[in-house]
């Protein structure tokens, strides 16, 4: 009885630190080496503990930190001299709970979960005409940035930002003005040199890139110098485009390398060739990168590690795309700029200055709102070619893109033409109105009515304007209007209030209950020509929203006319408080239940209490 107890007792010990292991690994102190690893940390291997590492189903390496190790075992020891301190397994563990380990990210990175306001920049840069938009519109997939061979011109002028998606690699990939470093600091050109500089500053990696069948061009080389002026810290990509039609490149790539920059990268940015070879050159560079970024990030007591992986989307704070469209030299790009509070965009007296729809992402009050700035040409002629016959069609698809539109008008136009809108910007609203999108009208450029001269005229269009464009777009009431002046920055906050308040009644939603009893009010108070040919509305429901979409289930053959639909939809914006969201009301017949036919006597439509069961046969049908 003795030896028996005795054997108990040391496999008892023996085993304790087993089950120490086993309640351990449920705590959070310890993570799967693929995912987090803390620094300093060990294998139970190299203490001998193999046997343990492969028990069970554990068959993963798992990893403890070299303190915590320490004072377990101390733990152990103590507790190994008391056997009912043994008992109580869990209290070794306890202790350490409170504690808050230090995570290590380490390669790979998984790009594809790293939220995009931690990814790296990556810019593209080089002269101009060399193939950085076709570039660009390759990493992010789409067909955003203009692309038309202009060798004289400058398509793009501003700086476009998107995602690249390059395999499993994301980054932020810019868009930028072909540099030329021998030009005056007044004229456009040496604006967009100023403004690439500027952003450049704010990036991590560059890419460079030179046309393959023109070679290097001197213009090649006072690029690299530039960047070398403006850039010393990064260290630039040299990539050979256009190199889908040559043979052999030896030749191309030994000037390149005169660059001082490393060797060159053969892509085609129009078919895709070598972007296989970029992505082993990028991954390295940006893995280096995220893995010292993310460490930085957990090293700070007061930023949760969880907080570095994106979430899912909560439905109430989806992004506003507001699309801001107008006449040329309105103040669009100005006004883009006082929004931002930076000078993001290319801004001049010139008229057309902005071809590209740029698009920026920025957060106003806890959410986030994409702003595109688009072209000034709104109506496309045959004299418009090039750029900017390419400029009014992308104009177009932004403002079908965009929830709500913000149409800019100009305050000395409207003094000087008499009347508030022109036939484009009416266009321009009726179509925001047939395409379902919020509208706010933005009046520029009220600095200029200062003084005691145009006092008279300040009040004059604050009060006229609003009316007539209600009397212009009668199809949406309300429309919020809002005077600024974008150059001094002054309504920026009023621009922002009406935009948000627009997107919200935009997404608005009304209970069928709410509407019903509202439907029984509104329809008692409408004064009605015929009250036998009145349409009668059995049921009122919104089925969507973005924008607010009602169906009305009507009963008989009379159904609801043009004028009566805009009763309603009048009401539902007076009641709701809808106003400058346009709202689709559908009718829907309900038919009719079919009569019973009625049998002799009178008493065929009535029931007389027991169920009748039908058989059938191959001759007739017989009732049972």
């Amino acid at each position: 009885m003795s030896q028996s107890l005795i054997r108990a007792i040391s496999a008892r010990k023996n085993q304790f630190s087993l089950g120490f292991y086993y309640r351990c690994m449920n705590t959070r102190l310890f993570h799967h080496q693929d995912q987090i690893i803390s620094p300093n940390c060990f294998n139970f291997s190299s203490l001998g503990f193999s046997s343990i590492a492969r028990h069970g189903s554990h068959q993963n390496s798992y990893r403890f930190c070299g303190n915590l190790i320490t004072n377990g075992f101390a733990s152990v020891s103590n507790l190994s001299s008391d056997e009912s301190n043994v008992d109580n397994g869990d209290a070794p563990c306890e202790k350490f709970l409170d504690k808050k380990p230090k995570v290590v990210y380490k390669k790979p990175i998984d790009f594809t979960k790293i939220d995009a306001n931690l990814l790296p920049t990556v810019m593209i840069m080089g002269r101009p005409n060399v193939g950085k938009s076709a570039l660009y519109n390759r990493l992010i997939r789409r067909r955003e940035a203009l692309v038309y061979n202009t060798p004289d011109d400058h398509v793009t002028r501003d700086i476009r930002e998107g995602i690249a998606k390059l395999a499993d690699l994301r980054f932020n990939v810019l868009d930028s003005a072909g540099i030329e470093t021998e030009v005056s600091s007044g004229t456009i050109l040496g604006r967009t040199t100023a403004m690439t500089a500027n952003v450049l500053a704010r990036t991590q990696f560059a890419v460079l890139i030179i046309d393959v069948r023109a070679g290097l061009h001197p213009l090649d080389l006072e690029v690299g110098k530039w960047l070398r002026k403006h850039a010393p810290q990064i260290k630039p990509i040299v990539v050979m485009n256009k190199s889908e039609s040559i043979g052999s490149l030896d030749e191309v790539a030994s000037e390149a390398l005169g660059l001082g920059f490393g060797e060159p990268i053969a892509i085609s940015a129009e078919t895709g060739l070598g972007m296989t070879t970029l992505y082993e050159v990028l991954r390295p560079l940006l893995e280096d990168y995220m893995v010292e970024r993310l460490n930085d990030i957990c090293s700070q007591d007061d930023v949760p590690s969880d907080e570095n992986l994106s979430d899912e989307t909560d439905e109430s704070k989806l992004p506003l795309q507001l699309a801001i469209v107008g006449k040329p030299n309105v103040g669009k790009s100005t006004l883009l700029n006082a929004l931002l509070e930076e000078e993001r965009v290319l801004v001049g007296p010139e008229a057309g200055l902005t071809r590209d729809a740029v698009r920026v992402q920025f957060e106003f009050q806890g959410r986030i709102v994409y702003l595109v700035d688009t072209a000034g040409w709104l109506e496309r002629t045959e004299r418009d070619k090039g750029p900017a016959s390419l400029s009014i069609m992308q104009s177009r698809k932004s403002l079908m893109r965009a929830h709500v539109i913000a149409l800019v008008l100009d305050a000395e136009e409207i003094i000087k033409a008499r009347c508030s809108m022109t036939h484009s910007e009416v266009v321009i609203a009726r179509r925001a109105v047939e395409e379902g999108r919020g509208l706010v009208v933005i009046v520029n450029k009220m600095d200029r009515l200062r003084g005691k001269e145009n006092s008279e005229m300040y009040k004059k269009i604050r009060e006229a304007v609003p009316i007539e464009i209600q009397t212009v777009i009668p199809q949406i009431t309300g429309i919020p209007v809002v005077f600024i002046s974008a150059l001094e920055g002054r309504g920026r906050m009023e621009v922002m209030k009406e935009v948000t308040d627009t997107y919200k009644r935009w997404c608005s939603r009304l209970s069928t209950g709410r509407l019903n009893r509202w439907l029984r009010k509104v329809m008692s108070r409408h004064s009605w020509k015929d009250t036998a040919a009145q349409p009668k509305i059995k049921f009122f429901t919104q089925v969507k929203a973005r924008p607010p979409t009602f169906v009305a289930f009507v009963s008989g053959k009379t159904q609801l006319l043009e004028s009566d639909i805009r009763f309603l939809t009048r009401s539902l914006k007076e009641d709701f408080d809808l106003g400058g969201t346009p709202i689709r009301i559908i009718q829907r017949v309900v038919p009719r239940a079919p009569s019973s036919s009625t049998g002799g006597g009178g008493n065929g439509n009535r029931s007389s209490g027991r169920v009748v069961q039908r058989t059938s046969s191959d001759k007739r049908t017989v009732s049972a």
